[in-house]
Protein backbone atom coordinates (compact mmCIF):
# COMPACT_ATOMS: atom_id res chain seq x y z
CA UNK A 1 0.00 0.00 0.00
CA UNK A 2 1.32 3.39 -0.93
CA UNK A 3 1.64 5.70 2.06
CA UNK A 4 0.39 9.21 1.42
CA UNK A 5 2.75 11.79 2.88
CA UNK A 6 1.17 14.24 5.26
CA UNK A 7 2.11 17.90 5.43
CA UNK A 8 4.06 17.00 8.57
CA UNK A 9 6.03 14.31 6.74
CA UNK A 10 7.06 16.69 3.99
CA UNK A 11 8.02 19.46 6.32
CA UNK A 12 5.19 21.74 5.17
CA UNK A 13 3.15 21.75 8.37
CA UNK A 14 1.83 25.17 9.16
CA UNK A 15 4.13 26.94 11.59
CA UNK A 16 1.41 27.97 14.01
CA UNK A 17 3.81 29.46 16.54
CA UNK A 18 5.59 31.40 13.84
CA UNK A 19 2.34 32.86 12.55
CA UNK A 20 1.28 33.73 16.09
CA UNK A 21 4.55 35.58 16.73
CA UNK A 22 4.21 37.44 13.44
CA UNK A 23 0.65 38.46 14.31
CA UNK A 24 1.79 39.58 17.76
CA UNK A 25 4.62 41.64 16.27
CA UNK A 26 2.23 43.40 13.93
CA UNK A 27 -0.20 44.04 16.78
CA UNK A 28 2.57 45.43 19.00
CA UNK A 29 3.74 47.67 16.15
CA UNK A 30 0.25 49.17 15.82
CA UNK A 31 0.01 49.82 19.56
CA UNK A 32 3.42 51.49 19.60
CA UNK A 33 2.18 53.88 16.91
CA UNK A 34 -0.80 54.77 19.12
CA UNK A 35 1.61 55.48 21.98
CA UNK A 36 3.51 57.79 19.63
CA UNK A 37 0.25 59.69 19.12
CA UNK A 38 -0.01 60.02 22.91
CA UNK A 39 3.57 61.27 23.03
CA UNK A 40 3.10 63.85 20.27
CA UNK A 41 -0.10 65.20 21.78
CA UNK A 42 1.44 65.48 25.24
CA UNK A 43 4.48 67.29 23.85
CA UNK A 44 2.30 69.83 22.05
CA UNK A 45 0.19 70.37 25.17
CA UNK A 46 3.28 70.99 27.27
CA UNK A 47 4.85 73.40 24.83
CA UNK A 48 1.71 75.38 24.03
CA UNK A 49 -0.14 75.40 27.33
CA UNK A 50 2.30 74.62 30.14
CA UNK A 51 5.23 76.98 29.95
CA UNK A 52 6.83 76.57 26.51
CA UNK A 53 8.85 73.48 27.47
CA UNK A 54 8.79 70.04 25.91
CA UNK A 55 7.57 66.97 27.75
CA UNK A 56 9.22 64.56 25.31
CA UNK A 57 12.27 66.19 23.69
CA UNK A 58 14.72 66.54 26.57
CA UNK A 59 17.60 67.55 24.29
CA UNK A 60 15.42 70.42 23.10
CA UNK A 61 14.78 71.39 26.70
CA UNK A 62 18.52 71.36 27.37
CA UNK A 63 19.05 73.78 24.48
CA UNK A 64 16.23 76.00 25.78
CA UNK A 65 17.76 75.80 29.25
CA UNK A 66 20.99 77.19 27.85
CA UNK A 67 19.12 79.88 25.94
CA UNK A 68 17.10 80.84 29.00
CA UNK A 69 20.20 81.00 31.16
CA UNK A 70 22.05 83.20 28.69
CA UNK A 71 19.02 85.45 28.23
CA UNK A 72 18.35 85.56 31.97
CA UNK A 73 14.83 84.27 31.36
CA UNK A 74 13.99 82.79 34.74
CA UNK A 75 10.62 81.39 33.69
CA UNK A 76 12.12 79.49 30.74
CA UNK A 77 14.94 78.14 32.89
CA UNK A 78 12.49 76.94 35.51
CA UNK A 79 10.06 75.32 33.07
CA UNK A 80 12.85 73.47 31.25
CA UNK A 81 14.39 72.37 34.53
CA UNK A 82 11.05 71.06 35.80
CA UNK A 83 10.46 69.15 32.56
CA UNK A 84 13.93 67.59 32.52
CA UNK A 85 13.86 66.58 36.18
CA UNK A 86 10.32 65.18 35.92
CA UNK A 87 11.19 63.18 32.81
CA UNK A 88 14.25 61.73 34.54
CA UNK A 89 12.21 60.76 37.61
CA UNK A 90 9.51 59.24 35.40
CA UNK A 91 12.10 57.32 33.38
CA UNK A 92 13.68 56.00 36.58
CA UNK A 93 10.31 54.83 37.92
CA UNK A 94 9.47 53.31 34.54
CA UNK A 95 12.76 51.43 34.43
CA UNK A 96 12.13 50.13 37.94
CA UNK A 97 8.58 49.02 37.15
CA UNK A 98 9.11 47.70 33.61
CA UNK A 99 12.53 46.18 34.26
CA UNK A 100 14.95 45.08 31.55
CA UNK A 101 14.52 42.56 28.72
CA UNK A 102 14.94 38.96 29.89
CA UNK A 103 15.08 35.62 28.16
CA UNK A 104 11.60 34.20 27.66
CA UNK A 105 9.87 37.59 27.57
CA UNK A 106 6.57 37.70 25.75
CA UNK A 107 6.08 40.14 22.89
CA UNK A 108 4.40 42.43 25.42
CA UNK A 109 5.71 41.74 28.95
CA UNK A 110 3.17 42.30 31.72
CA UNK A 111 5.60 44.73 33.40
CA UNK A 112 5.18 47.08 30.42
CA UNK A 113 1.43 47.10 31.01
CA UNK A 114 1.96 47.91 34.69
CA UNK A 115 4.24 50.84 33.78
CA UNK A 116 1.64 52.16 31.33
CA UNK A 117 -1.00 51.99 34.05
CA UNK A 118 1.22 54.19 36.20
CA UNK A 119 1.46 56.57 33.25
CA UNK A 120 -2.33 56.54 32.98
CA UNK A 121 -2.61 57.48 36.66
CA UNK A 122 -0.40 60.53 36.03
CA UNK A 123 -2.57 61.54 33.10
CA UNK A 124 -5.69 61.12 35.23
CA UNK A 125 -4.21 63.37 37.92
CA UNK A 126 -3.33 65.93 35.24
CA UNK A 127 -6.86 65.72 33.83
CA UNK A 128 -8.41 66.21 37.26
CA UNK A 129 -6.39 69.34 37.96
CA UNK A 130 -6.85 70.65 34.40
CA UNK A 131 -10.62 70.42 34.63
CA UNK A 132 -10.73 71.68 38.22
CA UNK A 133 -8.82 74.75 37.06
CA UNK A 134 -11.34 75.47 34.33
CA UNK A 135 -9.03 74.20 31.56
CA UNK A 136 -7.09 77.43 31.90
CA UNK A 137 -4.46 77.00 34.64
CA UNK A 138 -2.83 80.08 36.07
CA UNK A 139 0.93 80.55 36.16
CA UNK A 140 1.45 78.91 39.53
CA UNK A 141 -0.08 75.66 38.23
CA UNK A 142 1.89 75.41 35.00
CA UNK A 143 5.00 73.79 36.45
CA UNK A 144 3.23 71.03 38.44
CA UNK A 145 1.10 70.17 35.40
CA UNK A 146 4.15 70.23 33.13
CA UNK A 147 5.93 67.92 35.56
CA UNK A 148 3.07 65.41 35.51
CA UNK A 149 3.15 65.21 31.73
CA UNK A 150 6.93 65.01 31.44
CA UNK A 151 7.02 62.32 34.13
CA UNK A 152 4.36 60.36 32.25
CA UNK A 153 6.40 60.36 29.05
CA UNK A 154 9.53 59.41 30.97
CA UNK A 155 7.63 56.38 32.23
CA UNK A 156 6.47 55.51 28.73
CA UNK A 157 10.00 55.87 27.39
CA UNK A 158 11.43 53.35 29.86
CA UNK A 159 8.49 50.99 29.42
CA UNK A 160 9.11 50.72 25.67
CA UNK A 161 12.74 49.82 26.34
CA UNK A 162 11.54 46.60 27.99
CA UNK A 163 10.67 45.27 24.54
CA UNK A 164 14.39 45.03 23.85
CA UNK A 165 13.98 46.18 20.24
CA UNK A 166 16.89 48.32 19.11
CA UNK A 167 15.81 51.79 17.98
CA UNK A 168 12.18 51.34 19.05
CA UNK A 169 10.90 54.42 20.86
CA UNK A 170 7.83 56.60 21.15
CA UNK A 171 9.58 59.60 22.70
CA UNK A 172 13.08 60.22 21.31
CA UNK A 173 12.62 59.85 17.58
CA UNK A 174 15.52 61.76 16.04
CA UNK A 175 17.35 58.43 15.86
CA UNK A 176 14.32 56.88 14.18
CA UNK A 177 14.32 59.59 11.53
CA UNK A 178 18.07 59.17 10.98
CA UNK A 179 17.65 55.41 10.59
CA UNK A 180 14.89 55.90 8.03
CA UNK A 181 17.03 58.24 5.94
CA UNK A 182 20.10 56.00 6.20
CA UNK A 183 18.21 52.90 5.13
CA UNK A 184 16.51 54.64 2.23
CA UNK A 185 19.82 56.05 1.00
CA UNK A 186 21.35 52.59 1.45
CA UNK A 187 18.89 51.12 -1.03
CA UNK A 188 16.28 49.67 1.29
CA UNK A 189 12.71 50.10 0.12
CA UNK A 190 9.90 51.86 1.92
CA UNK A 191 8.68 48.50 3.16
CA UNK A 192 11.79 48.15 5.33
CA UNK A 193 11.19 51.47 7.05
CA UNK A 194 7.40 51.47 6.98
CA UNK A 195 6.91 50.97 10.70
CA UNK A 196 9.40 53.70 11.59
CA UNK A 197 7.66 56.09 9.22
CA UNK A 198 4.32 55.20 10.77
CA UNK A 199 5.64 55.98 14.26
CA UNK A 200 6.90 59.36 13.05
CA UNK A 201 3.53 60.03 11.41
CA UNK A 202 1.77 59.07 14.65
CA UNK A 203 3.90 61.60 16.52
CA UNK A 204 2.99 64.34 14.04
CA UNK A 205 -0.70 63.45 14.12
CA UNK A 206 -0.68 63.48 17.91
CA UNK A 207 1.00 66.88 18.00
CA UNK A 208 -1.58 68.21 15.57
CA UNK A 209 -4.46 66.90 17.65
CA UNK A 210 -2.93 68.35 20.81
CA UNK A 211 -2.51 71.73 19.15
CA UNK A 212 -6.09 71.84 17.87
CA UNK A 213 -7.44 70.97 21.31
CA UNK A 214 -5.31 73.58 23.08
CA UNK A 215 -6.41 76.27 20.63
CA UNK A 216 -10.06 75.42 20.11
CA UNK A 217 -11.29 72.91 22.71
CA UNK A 218 -9.25 73.36 25.88
CA UNK A 219 -11.64 71.30 28.00
CA UNK A 220 -10.87 68.25 25.84
CA UNK A 221 -7.08 68.54 26.13
CA UNK A 222 -6.63 65.56 28.48
CA UNK A 223 -9.02 63.42 26.46
CA UNK A 224 -6.52 62.61 23.72
CA UNK A 225 -4.05 61.30 26.29
CA UNK A 226 -6.61 59.24 28.17
CA UNK A 227 -8.24 57.80 25.05
CA UNK A 228 -5.06 56.79 23.24
CA UNK A 229 -3.31 55.29 26.25
CA UNK A 230 -6.53 53.70 27.47
CA UNK A 231 -7.10 52.15 24.03
CA UNK A 232 -3.64 50.59 24.14
CA UNK A 233 -4.25 49.07 27.56
CA UNK A 234 -7.65 47.69 26.53
CA UNK A 235 -6.13 46.21 23.36
CA UNK A 236 -3.37 44.53 25.36
CA UNK A 237 -5.86 42.91 27.70
CA UNK A 238 -8.04 41.69 24.82
CA UNK A 239 -5.15 40.45 22.68
CA UNK A 240 -4.85 36.77 21.86
CA UNK A 241 -1.28 37.07 20.60
CA UNK A 242 0.79 39.54 22.59
CA UNK A 243 1.57 37.21 25.46
CA UNK A 244 3.39 34.57 23.43
CA UNK A 245 7.19 34.31 23.85
CA UNK A 246 9.20 36.65 21.65
CA UNK A 247 11.64 33.88 20.68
Amino acid sequence: MVRVSSSTDTGHAPDHKGRTRAAASRERARLVVVLAVTSGATDAIGFLALGSAFTRVMTGNMVLLGVGTAARDGALVLSCSVAILSFVVGAAIGARVAGTPTRGDSLWPSAVTVALYVELVLFLIFAGFWWALGSDPQAEWLFPLLGLNAGALGLQSSAIQRFGVSGLSTTYLTGTLTTVVSRLIGGHGLRKVGHSLTILLGLIVGAGIGTVLVEFAAAAVPVVQLLTLGAVLVAVHLSKHLHVPAE
